[in-house]
Order: structure tokens, then sequence, then C-alpha cells
């Protein structure tokens, strides 16, 4: 099993769609068992989801994510985990041991208002 999360110093990045890159953990027997950090080499939200489907990801842990991505992601049979934060590590081990908090639907639809709060990050560039 592979697992991808939003990848930026260590921690879960927090909007899908601006991921540079996603760290990628190989899973054997419930453990990880190597990972490797991917560059998403430019691609963006529409992108991203076949990038994913591309390296055998079958879950994905991210913070905020739009429509539009969840679909693409359901689309190719990728489990969503939204709505998270902090060390990328520790909540691949949470959602290995069942125990990883993550929100249904947690969506950014970039029709906000200025400095909105939107998957665990702050904005004020008035979009996500």
């Amino acid at each position: 099993m592979k697992i991808a999360v939003t990848y930026e110093n260590g921690s879960v990045f927090g909007h899908f769609g601006h991921t540079e890159q996603f760290k990628i953990y190989d899973v054997e027997n419930g453990s990880v068992a190597s990972a490797q950090i991917v560059p998403t080499n430019g691609s963006g939200h529409g992108a991203l989801a076949g990038f994913l489907a591309e390296h055998g990801v079958e879950a994905l842990i991210c913070g905020g994510i739009g429509g539009g991505a969840q679909e693409a992601l359901s689309q190719t049979g990728i489990r969503l985990y939204a709505g998270c934060a902090g060390n990328a590590d520790e909540r691949v081990a949470e959602l290995l041991g069942g125990t990883l908090a993550f929100a249904e639907g947690a969506t950014c639809d970039h029709h906000h208002e200025e400095g909105h709060h939107c998957g665990g990050h702050e904005h004020t560039c008035g979009h996500c």
C-alpha cells in the first residue's frame, strides 16, 4: 500500500492543489517500509490526482482540498483524509493505527473572503 501526504518541511502542507511535493510512504504489513519525497514538477489541481495514481498511491493525507480535486481522487479510487495538519510522519502513523483525526469534505472552494481559514492554514491572498 502507498500513502501520500502533501508535504512541506516535515509537515502536512495545507492545500492540495498548491503542494510542490508529496511524501510517499510504502507500507508493508501495517508499518512504513520506506518513504520518499517526490516533487510535483508544477502539476496543478487537475493533474495531481493522476500524478498520485501514476505513483500507485491508494490513500492521501492533506489539509484543504477543493471539490473538483476530491472528485478526481474519487475517480482514481484514492481514499482521502483531508483537514489534517502537523507532522507528516505522525499523521501516517495515526492513519495506520486507526486514530487519524480528519475532516470529511475539508474543502477549499476558491471563493472566500480575504483572510479565510482553510485546511489548517491562514490565507491573506483572497484565494486558496
